[in-house]
């Protein structure tokens, strides 16, 4: 009896690792919340058809069509469309409102005979949709989803991008082509940041003046704007509105100087960084102003909420106001925080009076503010943590900042609750999710998706997934895969290097430029702008522009060197050695291409850099081949050489210098 269960027991767990084999190789982003890997497959052909159970919905038809479009974009196949055929069916019971909280879960159960996707609404069904498509697998004969039962549904309910559509005006088909990457991975809102200091975006019919003289000619029109929700709505993602107030209002007071603390004729900000224009709390016709042009948004946007900013509000203008001071001290308004909670309850009112709920960034927070307002955190989790205990409901950002171009596992494992956090379960539930923000200083329509894309899509996993889903290695490997088949929804994150590239090199073949930018990366956080002032105006069409941040082949080059290392693997001794050849030799044929293209003048040091450390690592590898041991002087050249070929140039960081440095300090006989 005991032999039997020893047998049983083995065959169970062989049965379940080789189901865990099975769901840790599938390319799935975000990953579901279960998945229970089943024998056999479902092999697509001609015949597939799709069957719809449920009440009609704009959103699942439109779903259906673009699912079979993009199964017959990926497989090639012509399918009949035989309205007989039912192998897959859509099952949901009802349609639903798009808000905060609502039910995107869904089932999905694929076997040999058909395919059977399950959720309460049709939103849930839209998940599911994308699910699907992910799962997709090719044997090298026939196109085929594996046989699988997933149960999916979100961590947390608010799953955000901003773009910022101010510094950098965005057009339309820009957000649209976010939009349908931000269903792909199961992202639910898209936050719009539509005045700052650089312009206004919005056409507003009751005050013309804030689009015609504060946008420079570009901003949407109602129309545009009711198209674009519209066109979100359809795929499941709410469309938030953000207007900048009391600070960060240099383009509102371009076109209505009254409503300035200090009254005078203002000009357009064209440079960055926080500005001292602020709107004046104790003027009555502010007010007025704010309920007129907010009664007109609020009907123009559907969502129940409204974004004021509230950030960085510095009080210099309130400072220098003796109008100000004196309303101050008259309603005890010991200092400026006061002062803005004091407006941003005047503004509340205004946006309760339509059926408004207000978000704004964690300066709002006072405790004269109510307990149903948002706090979306952009200073750090103890702002987070803190509004929450004390009875709000908040949205991380701080960690999401994606303009400042860190590296994907540092979004990936900032998780908006991780283990060990003390909150309790009411205090979690106030923590709603996040957002990525593209804050858009230094992007153009040109290059913001090689900046939100792909690494927003590890964003929108932490906030969809289990938050024990966290390995690094298997994200990354996922997530190859995602960011490519992103580009059949027309995210240009990919194509446009290559775009870039030409035009850098006039033309001319650009695998040098293609080489070199494989090892490099834009330096990270501000650094940017304390190597030159940026405008609005400030070309973004340099080397540094091409390049994204998070490359992959530094990344795999530092597990090589760290294999090798650790293990001596010839074979991996010889890929990294042609590499070092090829980075080594890349330079001279690089240089051709700079005598005839000035603009490629600034990386030539950081070429010269990677050539000769590579040259360094050759040599190093070759002494060690040779049995000897490298001259004490050898090594302390190799680290000043190092050491200069890890600064940054032309905005511009070289990522393999530090495996390179590895790699040469670390061999042993």
């Amino acid at each position: 009896m005991d032999r039997i269960r020893i047998v049983s027991l083995f065959f169970f767990i062989v049965l379940f690792l080789t189901a865990s084999i099975k769901a840790s190789s599938l390319n799935l982003m975000p990953m579901p919340v279960k998945i229970k890997p089943q024998d056999g497959r479902f092999i697509i052909s001609r015949e597939l058809g799709i069957e719809i159970q449920g009440p009609y919905s704009p959103r699942v038809l439109l779903a259906k069509r673009r699912f079979l479009h993009r199964l017959a974009g990926r497989t090639g196949i012509f399918f009949k469309l035989n309205p007989e055929s039912t192998s897959i069916k859509i099952v949901y019971k009802k349609n639903i409102k798009l808000s905060p909280i609502m039910d995107e879960s869904y089932t999905l159960l694929i076997n040999q005979s058909g395919i059977i996707l399950k959720a309460n609404t049709d939103i849930g069904i839209l998940r599911g949709i994308e699910t699907l498509l992910q799962l997709l697998s090719s044997d090298g004969k026939h196109y085929y989803f594996p046989a699988v039962e997933i149960t999916d549904y979100p961590r947390f309910p608010w799953r955000g991008l901003l773009i910022d559509v101010v510094r950098h005006f965005m057009p339309i088909e820009v957000l649209k082509r976010n939009i349908d990457a931000m269903a792909a991975v199961k992202m639910n809102v898209l936050h719009l940041h539509l005045s700052d200091d650089q312009g206004f975006r919005i056409e507003c019919k009751i005050y013309p003046r804030l689009h015609l003289f504060a946008s420079d000619g570009d901003y949407y029109t109602h129309e545009q704007i009711k198209d674009l929700i519209r066109y979100a709505d359809l795929r499941g993602i709410r469309i938030v509105p953000e207007f900048d107030i009391p600070g960060h209002t240099t383009s509102w007071l371009v076109a209505y100087p009254s409503l300035a603390a200090i009254p005078r004729p203002y000009k357009m900000e064209r440079t960055y960084g926080v500005k001292n224009s602020v709107m004046d709390p104790t003027n009555k016709l502010v007010y007025k102003f704010l309920e007129r042009f907010f009664k007109e948004m609020a009907k123009l946007f559907p969502d129940p909420y409204i974004h004021i900013g509230g950030d960085e509000v510095n009080g210099v203008q309130w400072k220098s106001s003796k109008k100000i001071a004196k309303f101050m001290k008259k309603h005890h308004l010991k200092d400026f925080h006061q002062l803005q909670a004091y407006f941003n309850l005047k503004v509340l009112k205004i946006l309760e009076k339509n059926h408004k709920k207000m978000i704004g960034w964690d300066e709002i927070l006072h405790p004269d503010m109510p307990k149903d307002i948002v706090i979306q955190s952009w200073r750090g989790k103890k702002f987070l943590y803190n509004a929450a205990k004390r009875g709000y409901y908040t949205i991380l950002s701080n960690g999401y900042y994606i303009d400042l171009a860190q590296p994907t596992d540092f979004h990936y494992l900032n998780d908006p609750i991780p283990e060990g956090v003390e909150l309790s379960p009411e205090e979690r539930k106030r923590i709603l999710g996040g957002e990525a923000t593209m804050w858009s200083e230094i992007v153009s329509p040109e290059t913001i998706d090689s900046r939100i894309w792909p690494r927003t899509a590890a964003i929108a996993e932490r906030l969809w997934s289990p938050g024990t889903v966290k390995d690094v290695s298997d994200m990354y490997r996922r997530l190859k895969i995602i960011t490519q088949q992103m580009e059949e929804l027309g995210i240009t994150h990919i194509k446009n290097q290559d775009m870039m590239l030409r035009r850098l090199a006039r033309y001319r073949d650009i695998t040098p430029l293609k080489i070199f930018i494989q090892t490099v990366a834009p330096v990270q956080n501000y650094e940017r702008h304390k190597s030159r002032t940026y405008t609005v105006f400030s070309p973004l069409t340099r080397v540094v522009d091409a390049a994204v941040p998070d490359p992959p082949l530094p990344r795999e080059f530092e597990s090589m060197v760290a294999d090798y290392l650790s293990t001596g693997d010839r074979a991996i001794e010889n890929r990294i050695i042609n590499y070092l050849i090829l980075w080594k030799d890349n330079h001279n044929s690089l240089k051709e291409l700079i005598e005839i293209s000035p603009v490629l003048k600034e990386i030539e040091p950081l070429s010269e850099n990677l050539s000769i450390i590579s040259a360094l690592a050759l040599e190093r590898i070759s002494i060690k081949e040779r049995g000897q041991t490298p001259d004490p002087r050898w090594i302390e050249r190799a680290k000043r050489t190092l050491e200069k070929a890890k600064k940054p140039v032309a905005e511009l960081e070289l990522l393999v210098a530090e495996p390179i440095e590895k790699l040469i300090l670390s061999i042993t006989q």
